[in-house]
């Protein structure tokens, strides 16, 4: 009886005793998507990503994190960065603020291939913003001509903003409008409208919760569990930041940086200067959740990219409201700017959990910072977890 019951005991063991041989393999830790280095960057840390239809790369280098002597716009040849447009206007220097590049953080292009960016006027270890320093900035990339400066000013601008990206559209204004996510160093975001003709700009939706972070907001970040708390930082402060137009410029998407909703509002309401502010957010959709995303860029198909910092990926959204990977990468750390052509998607990884303000004082960012892009086509397969063998 005994040898029957301990044989019964044997059997009913042998499907545990086979899984504990076996190891479980998880599809979210094997990279996908063909992902290449494109550059490498040593200290300071890049943001801004533009790439041109003829191929030419833009970076921008912030200062507001690393007040760095380097170039804060920087054209990438050969794989070296070359100030831009001038060592002059993008290196430190004593020329008053409103006459060269302070802190260059976000880019884009119009749809005439000209080069946009928002300069923050931010520098580390100095409290507020300069008069003068903070600006859109427009140049014609190939005669390095400046299309435009338009410095910002209160009440528009606060000392407490951080102008984090924009977009450009050319549909809207005689010489266009640019919309300016204001993330904010403190806890008063909003967007920021600029009609770049006469230099009119106002503050919108500040408030509002398209551009509010989400209070206690958890994000895992390098396997830490990160928390929004303004009077307690552990996570980057963030509000409206992630900003995209759609492929027509009829829509603008955006999405503050400690939330995982994607809101979006139709241009022709948002570019209008005599729209109320209940007029403004009465025409404010949320258009579901996307994740945690940093970036986001639109590709000529119409489809919308976002960065995943949690998870070291580009996702893509399409018009129907999926979404599948583009690419997914540990190289992919915390994704900021990003950039889609009709092929590839590029983006920067930051490293940004890794300041020193978030880690008890420690830095833990390494150099290289990585310049990445990825194949648009085909999608990469992500298989369901198999157990291996």
């Amino acid at each position: 009886m005994l040898r029957r019951l301990l044989g019964l005991s044997v059997i009913a063991l042998l499907p545990c005793l086979a899984w504990a041989q076996e190891e479980v393999s998880d599809p979210a830790a094997v990279p996908a998507g063909s992902l290449e280095v494109v550059a490498r960057f040593g200290d300071p840390g890049p943001s801004g990503i533009v790439v041109l239809p003829n191929g030419r790369i833009f970076v921008g280098f912030p200062r507001h994190a690393q007040d760095h002597k380097d170039a804060t716009l920087a054209e990438l040849v050969d794989g070296k960065r070359v100030p831009f447009p001038d060592a002059a206007t993008s290196l430190a220097s004593d020329r008053p603020d409103r006459d060269r590049l302070v802190s260059v953080h976000g880019m884009t292009s119009d749809t005439r291939g000209n080069l946009w960016l928002i300069d923050d006027g931010k520098r580390a270890g100095i409290a507020g913003i300069p008069d003068g320093a903070a600006k859109v900035v427009g140049y014609d990339p190939a005669s390095r001509r400046q299309l435009a400066s338009v410095v910002l000013h209160a009440p528009a601008l606060l000392q407490d903003s951080h102008m984090n990206d924009l977009r450009v559209d050319l549909t809207h204004g005689a010489k266009g409008t640019a919309y300016v996510t204001d993330s904010s160093f403190g806890t008063t975001p909003a967007l920021v409208v600029v009609d770049l003709a006469s230099g009119r700009q106002r503050r919108v939706l500040a408030g509002h919760v398209s551009t509010a972070p989400v209070q206690g907001f958890l994000a895992i970040l390098d396997g830490k569990p990160l928390r929004y708390d303004p009077k307690h930082p552990t996570f980057p402060i963030g509000g409206a930041d992630a900003i995209t137009l759609s492929a027509d410029s009829k829509t603008l998407y955006f999405a503050p940086l400690t939330s995982r909703r994607l809101y979006s509002i139709p241009t022709d309401v948002l570019a209008n200067f005599d729209a109320s502010e209940q007029t403004l957010e009465a025409a404010v959709r949320d258009e579901g959740e996307k994740g945690f995303a940093d970036g986001m860029a639109t590709d000529p198909q119409g489809r919308l990219y976002t960065t995943n910092g949690e998870h070291d990926a580009i996702l893509r959204r399409w018009p129907d409201g999926h979404f599948d990977v583009v690419a997914r990468d540990p190289r992919i750390v915390w994704p900021d700017g990003i950039y889609a052509t009709g092929k590839y998607v590029y983006v920067v990884a930051g490293q940004w959990e890794r300041l020193a303000g978030f880690n008890e004082g420690k830095n833990l960012r390494r150099p290289p910072y990585l310049l990445l892009r990825a194949a648009l086509d085909p999608a990469p397969e992500v298989a369901p977890a198999q157990a291996a063998r």
